[in-house]
């Protein structure tokens, strides 16, 4: 197997490493509220809410019964494409 094959076998659908979203998703369970964004962000939940307000947070969130969510997915797309713009 090639090391371009071995690489997309380990992405997510959407295009995580598959280790990132276990890692997303065990911590902090499969959807992230705004304080836990926050917390694994390293910044405050007025912050994240203020971001998500100018349209400029990064992540995709929803809104499910008056609390804003966003998917364990997207935070470790997120982190991945942190990672790979740090190069």
């Amino acid at each position: 197997m090639t090391r371009r094959a071995i690489a997309a076998s380990t992405q997510g659908p959407q295009g995580s490493s598959l280790v990132t979203q276990m890692f997303v998703a065990e911590k902090y369970g499969l959807r992230l509220d705004v304080s836990q964004l926050a917390q694994v962000l390293g910044i405050t939940p007025g912050t994240v809410l203020n971001r998500i307000s100018a349209n400029n947070f990064g992540i995709p969130t929803y809104i499910d019964n008056g609390k804003r969510y966003a998917d364990y997915r997207d935070v470790a797309a997120h982190f991945d494409a942190i990672r790979k713009n740090a190069y």
